[in-house]
């Protein structure tokens, strides 16, 4: 990184607080600084977006990031925007985004080899309104979830108090939502994803085996009048049976589109945006941004391996 640095500024924005603790734990920022980036760490005063803006203006030209997925879809954000490259370091709890790139996420210190030899490879990104998401917009209980002051601190507590209200059909997203086979009315969960979330093996139930596809996931689950208390089993079972690209049940709907609408019961709803609570004004439409993002890769990693076809054994993955 020496002799790129000439070149190139980098700023890695940095969350000590991501993962509990994990850039500390693996020494990122000195492991950072020793191949010549800056590292900005977040803080009550400078939240990642704000920070990443800032690094531009004062002449950053790769962007990094290390933290979890909030912290990455805010500097996402601002990468795509001002057309800066994006470094990924997975340093959060679930790492979803860089797992799907295909990152190591038990070793965010093998990401940082993308500074010297990056490989630059564009990814699709979403987009609700004006804002970016990298994994997903929920409504619906886990919306609602964000919402409790304490989420963060028991994250199963507050999943536990909004679920059963969904489960038994007295609580629903206020809004209608089109599927290629009809409108569904006022479901419990409506999850749009940037990129099809895999649904049809248990093991690898919401990965994702591409970032390129040009397309949004869409799953949407309504109770119907005659199911069981038992709603979670059924609608899942009525998922794993169901095909790519498009299918819809009595109970579950998922299908692959460029743009889905929400249309509104009332004037806004409340909303997770990649685990950020959010309230957004109805009509919402969600689309697609097709290479959205330039990330810079690491050559040596894992990679993604190839999705699984129901019924067929899975094919070993390479070295």
């Amino acid at each position: 990184m020496a002799g790129a640095e000439a070149r190139t500024r980098v700023v890695v924005v940095m969350n000590p607080r991501s993962g509990g603790g994990s850039p500390a734990r693996f020494d990122l920022t000195n492991r950072v600084e020793g191949m010549g980036a800056q590292v900005w760490s977040t803080s009550v005063d400078d939240d990642a977006a704000s920070l990443a803006r800032l690094a531009v203006q004062e002449g950053a030209e790769v962007l990094g990031v290390a933290g979890g997925d909030g912290t990455i879809s805010a500097v996402a954000a601002v990468a795509a925007d001002t057309d800066r490259p994006l470094l990924v370091v997975p340093a959060g709890t679930r790492n979803h985004f860089a797992r799907d790139l295909g990152l190591d996420i038990r070793n965010p210190v093998s990401s940082l080899s993308a500074l010297t030899d990056g490989v630059p490879t564009r990814v699709d990104l979403g987009l609700v309104g004006p804002r970016v998401f990298i994994n997903n917009v929920s409504f619906g209980p886990y919306a609602d979830a964000l919402l409790d002051p304490g989420y963060r601190e028991d994250k199963v507590r507050a999943l536990a108090s909004v679920t059963p209200d969904y489960l038994t059909g007295r609580q629903c997203v206020e809004a209608d939502v089109d599927t290629p086979r009809g409108t569904v009315h006022l479901p419990q969960v409506v999850l749009i994803s940037n990129n099809p979330y895999h649904i049809a093996t248990p093991r690898y139930l919401g990965r994702r085996f591409t970032l390129t596809s040009g397309l949004l996931g869409a799953i949407v689950l309504k109770r119907p009048t005659d199911t069981p208390p038992d709603l979670l089993r059924h609608l899942r079972s009525e998922l794993l049976r169901q095909q790519p690209p498009g299918t819809a049940g009595d109970a579950a709907s998922a299908w692959r589109a460029a743009s889905i609408t929400l249309r509104g019961r009332g004037r806004q709803l409340d909303a997770g945006i990649d685990g950020e609570a959010v309230t957004l004004p109805l009509s919402v439409t969600c689309e697609i941004w097709p290479g959205g993002l330039q990330v810079l890769l690491p050559r040596d990693r894992p990679g993604i391996p190839p999705e699984p076809v129901p019924g067929l054994p899975r094919a070993p993955r390479g070295p």
